[in-house]
């Protein structure tokens, strides 16, 4: 089934003047979850529902490359809403949600970089409104480019995150191991509205689709009965 996150893949590929090669890009992949067909993770989509919604303003090409994992919040979060960062050209959607009446955006960003009335550190409940937390999805490098570059962003109170573990992230690589991916900020995101069960199956999803991914480019065979898919099952 097609979201926010595809949608925005296809409306980039379709004004691409040359392919996206991806690393591993001669494999046959499978067009839903974009890994190598004979790992497809499908089967392993959680089932489960939300309160919060997901905003990802994503870098140019974040939405092409197979070990993007604003990919797999959009699986998960229903209301999760995709836009292609520009530093020129603003899709007036963005800022006509982040308006809406029935949400509360919060930008989540290290608060050090940030004014300090602006940064909060938890999510208020509010009468009538509910979380949307806009995500940065892109390299350290760019996201920092992204938010001292994007007026429509602000006037956002700063989403300060606190992480109590290192990344478990083993796609790309990282100076620090401190700098999460962005399916780990959102579950977190999630913890703290209260949508445990959803940043439960978020980071469950996230270390399968991580197996089967590293597994493709061995290639070697995944154990779909291992502590990791056991652990997502009761989410699906």
């Amino acid at each position: 089934m097609s979201h926010a996150v595809h949608a925005l893949r296809a409306a980039r590929l379709a004004r691409s003047v040359k392919p996206f090669l991806a690393r591993g890009s001669r494999a046959s992949r499978c067009e839903q979850c974009r890994l190598a067909s004979t790992h497809c993770l499908c089967a392993w989509k959680p089932q489960v529902s939300a309160r919060a919604g997901v905003c990802l303003v994503m870098h140019d090409v974040e939405a092409l490359k197979p070990s993007n994992t604003g990919w797999l919040i959009a699986d998960v979060v229903a209301d999760t809403s995709a836009f292609g960062w520009s530093r020129t050209e603003v899709d007036p959607a963005l800022p006509a949600l982040l308006d809406d009446e029935q949400w509360q955006p919060y930008l989540v960003f290290p608060g050090e970089y940030a004014e300090p009335e602006r940064v909060v550190t938890s999510v208020e409940a509010t009468a009538g409104k509910r979380p949307l937390f806009v995500l940065l999805d892109a390299t350290w490098t760019q996201a920092r480019k992204m938010f001292r570059k994007s007026p429509y962003l602000d006037s956002l109170p700063v989403l300060s995150l606190q992480p109590e573990t290192l990344s478990r992230y083993r796609l790309r690589r990282s100076k620090r191991d401190d700098h999460l991916c962005t399916a780990e900020v959102a579950a977190m995101c999630l913890e703290l509205a209260g949508d445990e069960r959803a940043a439960d199956a978020l980071n469950a999803y996230l270390d399968v689709f991580s197996a089967h991914y590293l597994a493709s480019k061995a290639p070697r065979a995944v154990d779909l009965d291992d502590a990791l898919h056991q652990r997502l099952k009761p989410f699906l």
